[in-house]
């Protein structure tokens, strides 16, 4: 960190009324409330000590210290943005240091916080869902509402080991519950991996050619929340079935990591989806997926108007 007190110096070299003003400076700095309470505390400063670091004890006067005079992090007044300056004593010596702020600090929790949710192709205004905007008036979706809360009222203890698989018509806002959640879990310090399954396939496939697969497949693995979106509605191969979804899922119900889904389909619908492939029907194999998605989930049906045609 560059000292603050050269940029100080040089405006002293360079204000040719400073030495006039000199007398009245130290006059104020030394008068000055907190310098005043600071020295009290170390009376074995010397007088030669204290003129000697007159310009350190006027920088920490004119400076907002913990944020007193700046209305935000963006509005701060000192010359180094987000940070406050710190008296100290150290072998006799005055001592000037700078520690971040309160609107620094949480400057930079938000950032980690935005950090916390990633997506594969979901939409903006998803990713800006938020459940107090949730509408609460339709007695249809009373239910998954209910659900919802309820899992965020227990992630605020502890993560569930099983989210929700919202299943229901097109367009009563199964993706938004997903974005509204994935907001509130990001006030809790979890992170969330949202995927639109669709394009999740196409995500895969494109991999083969950076061989990156596993490295990404690992990646939905291990994210605290991961959520598909409208799985059923991807045109899969029995590949992506079982060594890709099933081994996610796999993972995820080994090590109590909660999933959430929205589909179109209900559970019992879904097998049938995943059951038809190229080479058959293959009853056995959709039904191991079925049973972990049990396994890391809930089912919730959520019914109501279309959304979308308003």
């Amino acid at each position: 960190m560059k000292p603050v007190q050269s940029s100080l110096k040089k405006w002293m070299r360079e204000n040719e009324n400073f030495q006039e003003n000199y007398t009245k400076i130290r006059e104020e700095v030394l008068k000055d409330p907190e310098i005043k309470e600071f020295l009290s505390y170390h009376p074995q400063l010397t007088q030669r000590e204290i003129e000697k670091n007159l310009i350190k004890l006027y920088e920490y006067k004119t400076q907002s210290k913990q944020c007193s005079a700046c209305s935000s992090f963006e509005n701060c007044q000192n010359m180094l943005q987000g940070y406050s300056p710190i008296l100290q004593v150290d072998n006799g010596e005055i001592r000037l240091s700078y520690e971040k702020c309160h609107s620094r600090l949480l400057q930079e929790k938000e950032q980690q916080q935005q950090k916390l949710i990633q997506s594969l192709y979901m939409p903006r205004e998803i990713l800006q869902a938020r459940i107090e905007d949730i509408d609460h008036s339709d007695s249809q979706r009373n239910q998954a509402v209910l659900e919802l809360l309820n899992f965020l009222d227990q992630a605020d203890d502890t993560l569930p080991r099983k989210g929700l698989y919202f299943h229901g018509p097109f367009g009563v806002g199964k993706t938004y519950f997903l974005g509204a959640v994935a907001n509130k879990l990001r006030e809790y310090n979890y992170s969330t991996m949202m995927i639109y399954m669709p394009e999740f396939v196409r995500e895969i496939k494109s991999s083969f050619k950076d061989d990156s697969t596993n490295e990404k497949i690992d990646f939905f693995k291990k994210a605290d929340v991961l959520m598909l979106d409208d799985i059923g509605a991807e045109m899969q191969s029995a590949w992506f079935r079982d060594e890709i979804l099933g081994s996610i899922l796999q993972y995820r119900m080994m090590e109590r990591l909660p999933v959430f889904f929205t589909s179109n389909y209900s559970l019992e619908q879904l097998e049938g989806q995943l059951a038809a492939t190229r080479s058959g029907v293959e009853t056995v194999k959709a039904g191991r997926i079925i049973e972990r998605i049990k396994q890391v989930s809930v089912p919730v049906k959520i019914e109501g108007d279309n959304r979308r045609d308003d």
